[in-house]
C-alpha cells in the first residue's frame, strides 16, 4: 500500500477511535449519574457473567437495569481497546515509515491500560472520589490522543505569531484540565446539586462553605461513596469552587479563541471559532442544569461539553504544531 494512503486509513481508524472514546465518556457520566456505578459489583464480568446478570437478587428488575447500563459502557471501552491495539500494532509495524506516529501511539497504548486499572479500581474501592475522577481525566486523556492522532500538521514550520499562539494554547489548555478534573470532583462527591441556583449560591454571593473537608483526596478504604459521605458545606465548597474555575477557565479558553479566530494565521481561525462556540456552548449547559435541578438529560450534555472542549483544544494545539523538520504536511482526508 502506498505510505501516504496508509497514514490515511490510519488516521481514519484513529477517528473512529475517538468517536468511540467520546461515546465511552458519555456513557461513563451516565453510569454514574444513574447510580450505577456498582450496577455489577465485580470486574469485568458482572455478577460472574459477560453479560448483564442480577444473580436474581430482591430487587432483581432495578438491579437489572443498573447492571445493563454498566455492562453497555464495559462493551463500548472493548470496543475501544480493540481499536487502540488495532493503532499500537500498525505503529510498531511501520514505524520506519517517518509520517508514522509512534509515541503518541505507545503513550495511548498505557493511558487505555491504566484505563482499565482504574476502571477495576472505581468497582472495587466503591467510587471513590479520587478514583472516579481519575478514570473520568483518562477516559479524555484517551479522547485527545486519538483525536491528535486523526489530524495531520498543516505547515512544516511555525510564524513567530503562531509560536506565540501556541504557547496561550498550552497554558489554556492546562486550565481546562484543573477545570476538568474539579468537575469530576464535584460530580464524584455528589457536589452538583449543592448550589441549586444560579449565580448566586443558597441565596448567598458568599455562602457557608468547609473547605477543609471538601477536599481531602483519600479517607482510607472500605468507605462506600455512592450518594456521598460529605456534609453540605463541604459539598457547597466545591460546587462554588467549580463556578470559580469556570469563570477563570472560561475566560482564558475564550481570550484564546477569539485570539485564534482573529489572527492571521489562517488554518487556526476555524478552529479558534470552533473552540468559542465550545466554550459557550459548555457555560450555557451548565447554567441551564443548575438552573433546571440537575437534570439527568442535561448532566450527560455537560460531560459531552467537556469532551467537545477537549476536541477543540487538541484541534487548536494541532493546528498550531509544525510537522517534524524534513517531512512535508500530510495530506487531509
Amino acid at each position: 500500500m502506498n505510505p501516504q494512503r496508509r497514514v490515511l486509513w490510519f488516521r481514519r481508524l484513529a477517528t473512529a477511535g475517538a468517536v468511540l472514546a467520546a461515546a465511552v465518556v458519555v456513557l461513563g457520566a451516565w453510569v454514574r449519574l444513574t447510580d450505577a456505578g456498582l450496577g455489577c459489583p465485580d470486574w469485568p464480568g458482572c455478577y460472574g457473567h459477560i453479560y448483564p446478570n442480577t444473580g436474581f437478587d430482591t430487587q432483581p428488575a432495578f438491579r437489572f437495569a443498573k447492571a445493563l447500563h454498566e455492562m453497555i459502557h464495559r462493551y463500548f471501552v472493548a470496543g475501544l481497546g480493540i481499536v487502540i491495539m488495532v493503532l499500537a500494532a500498525w505503529a510498531v509495524r511501520f514505524r520506519k515509515d517517518p509520517d508514522q506516529p509512534l509515541i503518541p501511539v505507545i503513550l495511548l497504548f498505557v493511558v487505555f491500560c491504566l484505563q482499565g486499572a482504574l476502571g477495576a479500581l472505581t468497582v472495587t474501592l466503591l467510587l471513590t472520589p479520587l478514583i472516579v475522577t481519575a478514570h473520568l481525566l483518562g477516559g479524555l486523556t484517551t479522547l485527545g490522543l486519538l483525536s491528535w492522532l486523526a489530524l495531520s500538521p498543516p505547515a512544516p514550520r511555525l510564524t513567530e505569531r503562531a509560536t506565540s499562539l501556541r504557547k496561550y494554547a498550552v497554558a489554556a489548555f492546562a486550565a481546562l484540565a484543573m477545570q476538568i478534573a474539579l468537575g469530576g470532583w464535584t460530580s464524584s462527591n455528589y457536589a452538583a446539586v449543592a448550589c441549586p441556583d444560579f449565580p448566586t449560591c443558597q441565596h448567598s454571593w458568599w455562602p457557608q462553605m468547609d473547605f477543609r473537608d471538601a477536599f481531602i483526596l483519600w479517607r482510607g478504604f472500605g468507605i462506600d461513596y455512592e450518594g456521598g459521605v460529605l456534609a453540605n458545606p463541604a459539598r457547597v465548597a466545591i460546587h462554588f469552587t467549580h463556578r470559580l474555575g469556570a469563570l477563570a477557565a472560561g475566560s482564558i479558553l475564550l481570550g484564546l479563541g477569539i485570539f485564534a479566530a482573529t489572527s492571521a494565521i489562517r488554518a487556526a481561525n476555524r478552529a479558534g471559532r470552533q473552540l468559542v462556540f465550545a466554550v459557550l456552548l459548555q457555560i450555557s449547559i451548565g447554567v441551564a442544569t443548575v438552573h433546571w435541578g440537575v437534570p439527568l438529560t442535561l448532566a450527560t450534555l455537560h460531560t459531552a461539553g467537556a469532551a467537545f472542549l477537549v476536541i477543540s483544544m487538541v484541534n487548536l494545539l494541532r493546528v498550531l504544531s509544525p510537522a517534524p523538520v524534513g517531512r512535508p504536511p500530510q495530506p487531509a482526508w
